[in-house]
């Protein structure tokens, strides 16, 4: 078998590689590519190929941010968008079956290469943003096509879209064999927090903040600390810099997992975290996160999500609300203003009932797991022709 995703964003390279491990499981001899159309892939399950390149928005430019749109062009997106069209028209019919996981303008691009494509929606819901005409056109077009729950589905379905089914294969993306490293990780703090700064660029700005809400946090509770995950792609040692530059006490560890230590005075509050988020999030009381599909990952494992908005800043506004519209009460968005952060928090940290109101709902949004299993057997379906 030889099976192509193309993804389009930093969450859904994570979500393909998910499906990908699945379909490796069933088609141990498989050979599984993988075009990124949002910055570099760094794959652990599949060969990357195809032109790739990181955008400076990350991929955000939904919702006419012209902003990050004018970044992007001037960074050589059209450029870039061409390359990898000319990419999948090049390798037309060398693929059994190509897989689109995101939004259908991945779709659109799997499409141009002329194999059998199966589409993993992502990005639209009922509850958000319901798939438009032009984009039903366009998924009718698909072999076979997964939605991210029943309700999108069956809107789908009774407008004459095929669909195989609901797939939220970010429910998946946590259910990973347990990590012993977690428990050094988290050791000696409680409550534990986990801390997602985001997989972009971003990241390191919101990382900052994350770690000051928290060094507030430390300050009014004995007990108090936090992991501190850092996404695959991105610099440890610029966040242990930056952490330096705003007054944290850094020890590098050598341990791979967890590269580095921030302490005030003695107190260790804060230790980095480069493994898998499932771990952490099964030790784990509250998550403060910048994210998106970690966010995500965390409300389907049950754990409730603080996130906070940046001031001035439309993007986060718009994708905020967007991530609410799908989590509901699973997530509670803050203003970044520091004291009304930490106030926020803390107060939920108090309301234990909140808690586990914010883990049942995440639960319930986020659906079951094995949505990439049943992804992946449709894949192999597909690639031998049913």
């Amino acid at each position: 078998m030889k099976a192509l995703f193309v993804s389009n964003g930093h969450g859904e390279a994570s979500i393909a590689d998910r499906i990908a491990l699945e379909l490796r499981a069933i088609a141990p001899d498989a050979r599984i590519d993988h075009l990124a159309l949002v910055g570099g892939a760094n794959s652990e399950e599949m060969n990357d190929v195809g032109p790739q390149r990181a955008m400076p928005s990350g991929g955000l430019i939904a919702m006419g941010n012209v902003a990050n749109i004018v970044r992007d062009l001037r960074s050589g997106l059209i450029g870039l968008t061409l390359a990898q069209r000319r990419f999948l028209r090049r390798v037309r019919a060398e693929y059994d079956v190509v897989v689109a996981v995101g939004d259908v303008y991945a779709l659109v691009m799997a499409l141009a290469a002329r194999s059998p494509v199966v589409f993993v929606g992502t990005a639209k819901s009922v509850n958000v943003a319901p798939y438009g005409a032009a984009e039903e056109r366009v998924l009718r077009r698909a072999r076979a096509a997964f939605v991210r729950d029943e309700a999108t589905a069956k809107r789908l379905r009774d407008r004459g879209v095929p669909v195989d089914g609901p797939a939220n294969v970010i429910v998946d993306l946590f259910a990973t064999a347990d990590d012993p490293r977690a428990d050094f990780a988290l050791a000696g703090f409680a409550p534990a927090l986990a801390l997602f700064p985001g997989s972009r660029d971003s990241a390191y700005a919101d990382g900052r903040f994350l770690l000051k809400v928290v060094r507030e946090l430390a300050r009014e509770r004995a007990c108090v600390g936090a992991a501190f995950s850092v996404s695959r792609g991105l610099d440890a040692d610029r966040f242990a810099r930056d952490a330096r530059d705003d007054g944290w006490n850094v020890c590098a560890t050598g341990n791979e997992a967890i590269p580095f230590e921030l302490a005030e005075g003695e107190r260790v509050v804060v230790r980095a975290w480069r493994g898998a988020l499932g771990p952490i999030l099964r030790r784990v009381t509250l998550v403060l996160g910048q994210a998106g599909t970690a966010n995500e990952a965390a409300a389907a494992a049950g754990v409730g999500v603080v996130a906070f908005e940046r001031a001035g800043d439309r993007k986060s506004r718009w994708y905020r609300r967007r991530q609410q519209g799908l989590l509901g009460e699973a997530l509670a968005v803050e203003p970044d203003r520091l004291g009304d952060a930490v106030d926020g928090v803390a107060a939920l940290l108090d309301d234990d009932a909140r808690m586990a109101r914010m883990g049942a709902v995440g639960r319930e949004r986020m659906g079951a797991p094995g949505g990439a299993r049943a992804v992946a057997l449709r894949v192999a379906a597909v690639a031998a022709g049913a």
